[in-house]
């Protein structure tokens, strides 16, 4: 029997596990939104993180989208503590040395920059304080290292307060709300990876 491969597009809440298996903590999984069987994240976001998520049994593709050979591009909407300076910004494209496992680690350079975003209010909402103004970026990197966009923020001295992934390649979130998903086809699915499409 030949397998039907599944690829799913999740818009990720804040505060949600990217895992199926419930945990002590009681904290919302992938389970309480996605009906479909046998899929799994491709990569991951962390659950203070929301933004798009790929999901799918397919492993070969899976394989494609998160080996760090490939370099494929994510990119973030993030909310940053303070107005960034230039030389900041700077930083950011060139690369920063962050903190990984007690070993210094230099990022790859980053595409960076300032812009307005309309969307709604994450629930809970960040941390407000009166006297100390926040900034949208929009950053893309091409690897995935732990809590990367939150360590190089953190590095050039702008906490990063929201991070919403917004793009994996040439996939967007479209219209998708905060809990919602969709299927791709698979031409879809095997465009996004850069991969020869061929019968399965």
């Amino acid at each position: 029997m030949v397998q039907r491969y599944r690829y799913v597009i999740f818009h990720k809440p804040y505060g949600v596990l990217c895992q199926f298996t419930p945990t002590a903590s009681n904290a919302p999984t992938l389970k309480d939104y996605i009906p479909v069987p046998h899929v799994y994240p491709v990569g991951r976001l962390d659950q203070d993180s929301e933004g798009l998520l790929l999901l799918t049994n397919d492993g070969k593709l899976q394989h494609r989208l998160t080996d760090p050979q490939f370099h494929h591009p994510k990119t973030y909407w993030v909310q940053v503590e303070g107005i960034p300076q230039p030389q900041q910004l700077q930083q950011l494209r060139q690369g920063v040395t962050i903190n990984l496992k007690g070993k210094p680690y230099h990022t790859l350079p980053a595409q960076v920059e300032v812009i307005e975003v309309n969307i709604p209010d994450r629930v809970p909402p960040i941390r407000y304080r009166a006297h100390i103004p926040t900034t949208w970026l929009q950053m893309t990197i091409r690897e995935g290292k732990n809590r990367q966009i939150r360590r190089m923020t953190a590095q050039v001295g702008l906490p990063t307060l929201r991070l919403v992934r917004v793009k994996i390649g040439n996939l967007t979130l479209g219209e998708l709300a905060p809990g919602q998903w969709r299927e791709l086809s698979p031409t879809q699915a095997l465009s996004l990876a850069y991969v020869k499409i061929t019968n399965r």
